[in-house]
């Protein structure tokens, strides 16, 4: 049995939880549960960095308590608190406990436990609205930071043809094969990585990671779209914008699509032909 830290933000202001919600994956923070006023994250134990969180916490003047949970707790706290998410007449994500509801071009069934990624937050939502209004049929398509692996399935859904859904995080990689055979899934397949050295190209790539991670990965991410592919980003805020388009425009172009919600941003980039 392993066992989790539950650290919880009571109250924040937004632009505070965003950044913090950005920021937390680096920490070793690879779940996150958005509260009516604050946030909760969590990191299987051993893996969290505390001391950079303290830091950050200190600069920004928030306070936090941590509790250490074991699997079983975690579950019971998710199914407690986990509503179905609702793109109206497009996509329905639940859980196996909610009915299914008729009216929907997709639905999904997830298991989120301590991944991230159940189209609550506002960067799924917006890179599922984005594939929605895509051609994915036939195309190849790398799902670079997976979480719940909730885009990966998608992508199957709108008709990809091959799918690689990578993740740095143990948890993410057992969850997201656990979301893939309860969606009958058959054209993913995942693995376990930090980079995208080992990946193969693709028509479509999917990174809804945080900026840093983006940054750090300008090169391959570009290497490995095909010519004419699209790129879809987001875990991004409003700020990052002017830095992200400095770093992905001069092998890019400029974005061909943004979107906004709550602070947050989605952009996509199309490779020239």
């Amino acid at each position: 049995m392993m066992n989790y830290i539950e650290i919880h933000f009571d109250v924040l202001q937004a632009d505070t939880r965003d950044l913090l919600v950005a920021m937390l994956p680096s920490f070793g923070f690879s779940g996150m549960e958005e509260t009516e006023f604050g946030l909760k994250a969590y990191a299987m134990k051993g893996m969290e960095d505390m001391l950079t969180l303290d830091a950050l916490c200190s600069q920004l003047k928030v306070q936090y308590t941590n509790t250490i949970l074991e699997e079983q707790n975690w579950n019971s706290s998710w199914e407690s608190n986990f509503d179905p998410v609702v793109i109206p007449g497009k996509i329905h994500v639940r859980a196996h406990f909610h009915p299914s509801l008729d009216g929907f071009e997709h639905e999904i069934l997830i298991t989120p436990k301590m991944s991230f990624g159940t189209g609550h937050h506002a960067t799924t939502r917006m890179m599922m609205k984005g594939m929605l209004e895509m051609n994915v049929s036939e195309k190849t398509v790398l799902d670079f930071g997976t979480g719940t692996g909730i885009l990966a399935i998608l992508a199957e859904r709108l008709g990809a043809s091959e799918i690689e859904a990578i993740d740095n995080d143990n948890w993410s990689i057992s969850n997201v094969r656990e979301n893939i055979a309860l969606n009958h899934a058959t054209r993913i397949r995942v693995a376990q990585a930090d980079n995208l050295d080992d990946s193969s190209p693709c028509d479509l790539m999917l990174a809804n990671i945080n900026k840093h991670v983006l940054l750090e990965q300008v090169a391959p991410m570009v290497n490995l779209l095909q010519p004419g592919g699209i790129l879809l980003m987001s875990g991004l805020l409003e700020s990052d914008y002017t830095d992200i388009v400095e770093a992905f425009s001069p092998y890019l172009g400029q974005p061909v699509q943004r979107y906004t919600d709550s602070g947050w941003i989605a952009l996509s980039f199309r490779h020239p032909f």
